[in-house]
């Protein structure tokens, strides 16, 4: 019987000019995307630049690269959304263009997604996330235990990026667990992708990030969820869950005294917070940065104040009596959704909004009624989307590349791989 690659190529006409060595390059290439985006230095713009190459070749000369790309349009829609909204924000307030620089990295991220359809080495593209997930891990481990360094925060950004390392790692550690429910058989992979989930998760534990790791939480219940009423595996994700749970008790052991009172120090900080007299402690401030990203919203409605212009506002009020001064330090309300609503008004809200349901029903249709092979980049998507939706209420998610460029290249991809593998059970079923 035929492969549905092969089918693929005799009924949509797929270039064989891609050979092995260069389906593998590319390959390589989309497994070092999440390294990239978590250390410093030009030379990690290399794997991105040559599948932006690959990307637009792709886009221009092959036919089913478009059909996916159709497949896949609203999800594409949205993410255009997130270019366009931005740029027509930016010009109606007269701001500088400095502010559409994350933006802009959606169109970098819509154009790279096309190498996901082409027939990548999808093992190659996961052992690569998994070993990512144990290099990043390792590098918390030094740093916390042999470095000293409380809060271990990665290769990039210095102690302020914790949190979205974290957010980083938690993601490479649900990808890790999927590729662990769906074990090829090969006991090898398999190791060293439980050991990717593993080594994210304590790194991340490491991070002592609050947020994320909450929102870590029931993301992972909805994965093992969806797996099994999905796959009638239910003990298999039983099994799992309590050996995750038992694993992760363990291993909070070397930090939880830290972690806990940090999630001790939630309900006391809310409990006796006062936007006057008592804004001080990273819970507080949160609550005044929030108490002012409403009034924000409120007084500005339609258009907001202006993208990336929260941190102007909160000092405005602070000038004028309306805000603690213990904000001033913040260029962010620490919620994407407020920021959104803050900045952008009720269509940036909506935008927002967009960007995580948009694809989350694109994911969640496709697992329902995809065949096997759409299985698991359909739940990888959905997951992914979750993950960011349920972290964005205690921080803002887009603030910063790295998660940025995290979510916007995860999400296009693998929604045209979802794309691309309908599109060859369509074949299928024709042939």
């Amino acid at each position: 019987m035929k492969s549905t690659d092969t089918l693929l190529k005799e009924g949509l006409g797929m270039d064989e000019k891609w050979s092995a060595w260069q389906l593998g390059l590319v390959s390589l290439l989309v497994a070092l995307m999440p390294l990239s985006f978590t250390v410093s230095g030009h030379a990690k713009a290399l794997p991105s630049v040559l599948l932006l190459l690959a990307g637009l070749a792709l886009l221009w000369r092959h036919a089913e690269t478009r059909r996916s790309y159709r497949h896949a349009r609203p999800v594409i829609a949205v993410c255009l959304l997130g270019l366009l909204y931005p740029a027509a924000n930016i010009l109606g307030h007269g701001l500088g263009w400095k502010q559409f620089d994350r933006p802009s990295h959606i169109l970098l991220y819509l154009a790279t997604a096309a190498v996901f359809s082409l027939p990548l080495r999808m093992r190659w593209v996961w052992l690569g996330f998994s070993l990512t997930a144990i290099l990043l891990g390792t590098v918390c481990i030094v740093q916390h235990d042999v470095l000293g360094i409380a809060r271990a925060y990665g290769l990039n950004g210095g102690g302020w990026g914790a949190i979205e390392f974290a957010m980083v790692l938690l993601v490479l550690s649900l990808l890790a667990w999927i590729r662990v429910l769906f074990a090829s058989g090969n006991r090898l992979e398999t190791g060293l992708h439980l050991a990717g989930a593993v080594f994210a998760m304590y790194g991340a534990l490491l991070t002592q990030s609050r947020g994320p790791l909450l929102a870590f939480v029931p993301a992972l219940l909805l994965l093992l969820l969806l797996y099994a009423r999905r796959t009638r595996h239910w003990r298999r994700a039983l099994l799992l869950l309590g050996a995750i749970i038992a694993g992760s008790v363990l291993a909070g052991a070397s930090v939880h005294e830290v972690l806990l009172h940090r999630l001790a120090a939630v309900g006391p900080e809310v409990a006796t917070y006062n936007h006057r007299d008592d804004a001080k402690g990273a819970v507080r401030e949160r609550l005044e940065m929030w108490r002012t990203a409403s009034h924000a919203f409120l007084a500005h409605p339609l258009a907001g104040v202006g993208t990336d212009q929260f941190g102007v506002y909160a000092r405005q009020q602070i000038a004028a009596g309306h805000a603690n001064p213990v904000i001033a330090k913040y260029d962010h309300p620490h919620n994407e959704y407020l920021d959104a609503a803050a900045t952008g008004g009720l269509p940036g809200l909506l935008v927002l909004l967009l960007i995580f349901s948009v694809p989350f029903g694109y994911f969640a249709r496709h697992l329902r009624y995809g065949g096997e092979a759409v299985m698991a980049p359909a739940l990888a998507g959905l997951v992914v989307v979750g993950m960011y939706a349920l972290c964005s209420l205690t921080d803002n998610v887009f603030y910063r590349t790295m998660p940025h460029s995290m979510y916007f290249f995860l999400v296009l991809g693998l929604a045209v791989l979802v794309g691309r593998l309908s599109t060859q059970q369509q074949v299928a079923q024709r042939v």
